[in-house]
């Protein structure tokens, strides 16, 4: 593993793969804009790399082509004339291949789906370049990267055309998880408790980019205004460009999530189409295919909902944190809502997603990650006024951990009413089950439990320092 690349162990481990096999190979990396897929090519091949260009965004075919062409020359290559389309530019690769003498030649098209404008022949001509030559030899990694997952996954993973068949290894890179951004921070000279590193993963998640935007001399709170609320922040202005960047009619797409942004719980499809008035079809179900490809939501099925219905949840944090407090914001400073009621509800909130997208780590916790578990969230409704429970994981053996989840700075302390909340719960969720599942009370928490709590109704405790373990 490359020291300098923090995680991705499993991805390295790809790459390291296909470097060592006899054989010629077509690998596809995708992941959300920002998330670092050209940097971990990079960093990994980092002295294998024979030839590598990005697409232009929004550039025609002619820039496109004219950039790839000058990529070229400043390798040597000369054609005779200027190159007029894409049969002539894989040509001239074609030509400054072979004439290497090392053993694997790695290159790197990346934004693959920027190159493919309109009726330019693209994809025929990479078709061609890898069917009619790199396939047949043993010295050739073709890695092709995209943000717009929607594109790579019709056009080259999931293609039924020329490509067909043809990928030898795909890798879809996640944003990191706790304890990963907890070491990227620390590369970066940051010392932040656990606390913080929470609260700032709960602001922007696990996206590289944006950890790397953090400024060292600041306090957690001083970047949040720095990067979101002032009038040049990196972080305000990013919103603008990270749909349009991945999807067409992204519009759609911000209709989608600010629907989904108002509902924690998630939607199921007909109420996002009630909701946003766009229609149902093909069209709907690709956009939220896109949307989950690329990490912005996730689907699930309600533990007892009638008909079982996919419920679409919003689980990407920028995108959650933006639309809470800064769009249309007047709001001049995170620092000053630091305590107060606001923050509260938001960490609560996001407090619980965390939990969701670490469900292996309190699984490695609870000593039980070699049990096959289904994670949702569940309400029911009744006489009593209903129960709502931030994490549900269904177990096979058959137990059911019903989670509690309480991001606070204090150790928690649960007193008479909230203990009888939980009993609540339990029944409600032990009647929804007929008595079929033992169920287990778990107290996820950002700081403890209080020594004088009630904890006679709890089963198990997980505490955030949990919550950073490797998967």
């Amino acid at each position: 593993m490359k020291e300098n690349i923090i995680g991705r162990k499993r991805e390295q481990q790809i790459l390291q793969e296909a470097y060592d096999s006899n054989n010629s190979e077509f690998i596809a990396v995708c992941g959300r804009r920002r998330v670092g897929k050209t940097f971990l090519i990079k960093e990994y091949f980092e002295n294998e790399i024979v030839f590598q260009i990005a697409g232009i965004h929004k550039g025609s075919m002619a820039k496109q082509i004219k950039v790839f062409y000058q990529e070229l020359q400043l390798c040597g290559v000369e054609a005779d004339s200027e190159p007029k389309d894409w049969l002539d530019i894989f040509f001239l690769l074609r030509k400054y291949l072979q004439g290497l003498d090392v053993p694997r030649k790695v290159v790197i098209l990346d934004e693959l789906p920027w190159m493919d404008t309109p009726r330019s022949g693209f994809i025929s001509a990479l078709e061609h370049f890898w069917n009619s030559w790199a396939t047949g030899r043993h010295d050739i990694i073709l890695i092709v990267c995209g943000s717009a997952t929607s594109w790579m996954m019709d056009k080259v993973i999931d293609d039924h055309g020329g490509l067909h068949n043809r990928l030898t290894r795909s890798i879809f890179l996640p944003p990191f998880n706790l304890h990963d951004t907890e070491k990227f921070l620390k590369k970066k000279g940051f010392h932040l408790s656990y606390y913080e590193v929470a609260e700032c993963y709960m602001i922007m998640g696990g996206t590289p980019y944006y950890l790397d935007m953090l400024d060292t001399s600041l306090s957690l709170s001083q970047n949040i205004d720095a990067l979101f609320f002032s009038r040049y922040g990196g972080l305000k202005r990013e919103f603008q460009n990270l749909y349009a960047a991945l999807f067409n009619n992204s519009s759609d797409y911000v209709a989608v999530v600010r629907a989904l942004s108002s509902k924690r719980m998630g939607l199921t499809r007909e109420e996002i189409i009630k909701s946003t008035g766009l229609n149902s079809g093909g069209g709907l179900s690709k956009l939220l295919e896109n949307l989950e490809s690329c990490d912005f939501i996730r689907t699930y099925k309600s533990f007892d909902m009638p008909g079982n219905p996919i419920i679409y949840q919003l689980v990407d944090f920028y995108t959650f944190f933006y639309m809470r407090f800064v769009e249309n914001s007047d709001m001049v400073s995170w620092s000053s809502l630091q305590g107060k009621g606001e923050f509260y509800a938001w960490a609560g909130l996001t407090f619980e997603l965390l939990a969701l997208l670490h469900v292996s780590q309190i699984k490695k916790s609870l000593g039980i990650s070699g049990i096959r578990t289904r994670e949702q969230v569940w309400r029911c409704k009744d006489a009593n006024g209903g129960a709502q429970i931030d994490l549900i994981i269904d177990r096979d053996d058959p137990t059911i951990n019903l989670c509690e989840m309480k991001f606070t700075l204090k150790a928690f302390k649960i007193d008479s009413k909230y203990e009888m909340n939980l009993r609540n719960k339990l029944e409600a969720l032990s009647n929804a089950t007929q008595g079929k599942k033992s169920i287990q009370i778990t107290m996820v928490s950002a700081a403890g439990l209080d020594k004088n709590s009630i904890r006679s109704v709890i089963s198990n405790e997980v505490t955030l320092e949990d919550l950073f373990e490797k998967d």
